[in-house]
């Protein structure tokens, strides 16, 4: 990354997350802090979440994957919040390859802005398939490529930005620093 690209993520990084690392349970809960406490950034994810829920059975047993710092539990009561990090107030730690559920025991799956984050989307999509029933839904929200946030993504945030690549598997070396945008 060159110095004015650095100096310019310096400059727009949160005060309230500077110097954390990027894996650290403590990031997830400053971020959620910061979600909640900036009007205009709670007034995104109540837009988001209206779509999610919009797109999920009304009833049933729905599992939030990625939940770490948002909070749709607050608007779906009941719906099951989870993390691959141990954040506080999660439902349940898992792996999205590797879901802990029985075959048809959810009615759906919501993320936001999480699949990019998987290692391998492919084995998600398997997990998923077994674990929600016929006629349940996985609804999800994934960053929208512009030309801004091409610009953002390539040249000022840390994952790497590979949108038209045909498959992905990553690393893993991160749970959430390890990405493909």
């Amino acid at each position: 990354m060159s110095r004015l690209a650095e100096r310019l993520r310096n400059a727009l990084a949160l005060p309230e997350t500077a110097g954390l690392d990027l894996d650290a349970p403590e990031l997830t809960a400053r971020r959620r802090a910061v979600i909640r406490g900036k009007p205009f950034l709670r007034r995104i994810y109540l837009e988001w979440y209206a779509a999610l829920l919009g797109a999920l059975p009304p009833d049933g047993r729905i599992l939030e994957i990625g939940s770490g710092g948002g909070f749709l539990q607050e608007l779906r009561p009941g719906l099951l919040t989870s993390d691959i990090l141990p954040v506080p107030g999660l439902d349940v730690v898992l792996d999205a390859r590797h879901l802990p559920f029985p075959q048809g025991a959810l009615d759906g799956v919501a993320m936001v802005n999480v699949l990019h984050h998987i290692p391998d989307p492919s084995a998600f999509f398997d997990e998923a398939a077994r674990c929600v029933r016929p006629g349940g839904a996985v609804a999800m929200l994934e960053p929208w490529v512009t030309p801004w946030s091409r610009l953002v993504y390539t040249r000022l945030h840390h994952e790497p930005f590979a949108p038209q690549a045909a498959e992905w598997r990553l690393s893993g070396q991160g749970a959430l620093s390890d990405a493909n945008g």
